[in-house]
């Protein structure tokens, strides 16, 4: 793959640090970044409100083709995922054909710590504690398919930043 149109996506749970750690690598490789969950708020309305209208499964479907359309783009990138946008294989497919993909990850508790007072998550809606480990253990697998996988628990932004390009540069 032609390192000059390689894109760089992010990958993991809410709170992993995909939307800070995405920033800090197009700003070193001086590349474009997009936030597939910003995108959609900008294109579509607020993720909540999404989810309220169109369900999980509608949501999924505008968060895929968003993907698609950001995998499509002709030059190098960073692309920030939503945490689920892996569920789907065919965005798993997408992803590894246009891209490096890293796959950040966290321990529970410092995930919790991170999202616990984001009342924009509709998932997280009630006991975000509770919450949070229901899905982490229902998506324990679906980051497996990654080029790398990246535990941020113990990472400032920076440092998870640093191990990518590293990464990249050993590839």
């Amino acid at each position: 793959m032609d390192l000059r149109t390689r894109k760089i996506v992010l990958v993991g749970f809410m709170g992993t640090g995909k939307s800070t750690v995405s920033r800090l690598l197009a700003e070193q490789l001086g590349c474009s970044r997009y936030d597939s969950d910003e995108v959609i708020e900008q294109t579509e309305g607020t993720i909540s409100k999404l989810f309220e209208t169109y369900g999980e499964a509608g949501f999924r479907d505008i968060e895929s083709k968003v993907l698609d359309s950001l995998l499509e783009v002709d030059a190098r990138s960073i692309i920030a995922t939503g945490g689920g946008a892996v569920l789907r294989e065919h965005n798993r497919e997408a992803m590894l054909k246009h891209g490096f993909v890293v796959a950040l990850t966290a321990d529970a508790e410092h995930i919790i710590n991170r999202v616990k007072s984001d009342t924009t998550r509709p998932l997280l809606q009630g006991d975000v504690a509770a919450n949070v480990h229901r899905i982490m253990e229902q998506r324990k697998h679906a980051y497996d398919f990654a080029h790398l996988q990246l535990d941020t628990t113990s990472l400032t932004p920076q440092e998870a930043a640093e191990v990518i390009l590293q990464a990249l540069q050993e590839e």
